[in-house]
């Protein structure tokens, strides 16, 4: 059999309607990947229902709450079930995304197509969400703008830049707060800083648990090689911001030159 192509599309709520040819007594699935070596434990049925001219259609609501990662989807005919491949996506609703206003706990959904050309589904929970912006890149300094959502800048707010490796080294910044006390700024022009990955979290208020910087409220599931910027010397360092898999922001340090 031709594996059908699944169309999709995605409202501003995160709501996904998926629709293909009509498959008489099938199922749509979906299954969250499991990490290497483990096994597979987390599953979702989707029923399938006429939707008039030989299609078929399933929607996958807001409820519920699916699982950070990545999702793939088939079609399930009792207990076989044959990946599906992926037919027009209609992502417009994501696109401006980041312009809106969220409450936490935050939910994100976005289809996407695999390298090896399925149709998945890239999902994100977080209890609270710092949406990276504008990233600017002048000399030797690095200028990060960036958005709460599902909490506010307060006494005590401050940005935090932790080495991965090691001991997990620290380096704390203060971020410049706007009137309405959830976009901030901040800029990083450490020529002290160990090379490494440093990942940056804000801090909203004092004794608050960290919030990871990451851009996720757009229609891109994967910006890792999409956005690339050039790095900033600081002395003897190179410092160079960059997308983690996850869409989380982080910092490459090298030595200069």
């Amino acid at each position: 059999m031709t594996t059908p192509r699944t169309g999709c599309a995605i409202d501003a709520e995160g709501r996904i309607t998926f629709e293909l040819p009509a498959a008489p007594g099938h199922r749509l699935l979906l299954r969250l990947r499991p990490k290497k070596g483990q096994p597979e434990d987390t599953l979702h049925v989707l029923d399938l229902d006429p939707a008039g001219e030989g299609r078929a259609r399933a929607v996958l609501g807001t409820d519920p709450e699916l699982a950070e990662g990545r999702w793939d989807v088939y079609l399930l005919d009792g207990t076989e079930r044959t990946r599906l491949r992926p037919g027009p996506r209609d992502l417009r609703a994501l696109v401006d995304g980041h312009l809106r206003e969220r409450q936490g706990p935050l939910a994100v959904r976005v289809p996407y197509v695999t390298k090896d050309g399925y149709l998945a589904l890239r999902t994100w929970v977080r209890p609270a969400h710092a949406e990276a912006g504008r990233v600017d890149v002048t000399g030797g300094t690095l200028r990060f703008e960036a958005r709460l959502h599902g909490a506010a800048l307060s006494d005590g707010a401050e940005v935090r830049l932790r080495l991965r490796r090691g001991e997990g080294a620290v380096r704390t910044l203060e971020p410049l707060a706007a009137e309405d006390g959830r976009s901030f700024s901040f800029t990083v022009d450490d020529p002290t800083l160990d090379p490494g990955i440093w990942d940056l979290f804000v801090r909203p208020a004092a004794g608050a648990p960290m919030i990871r910087l990451a851009r996720l409220l757009d229609d891109v599931a994967d910006r890792k090689h999409v956005f690339v910027y050039p790095g900033a010397t600081a002395g003897s360092v190179e410092v160079r911001p960059y997308y983690t898999v996850d869409n989380d922001l982080s910092l490459e340090v090298t030595r200069a030159g």
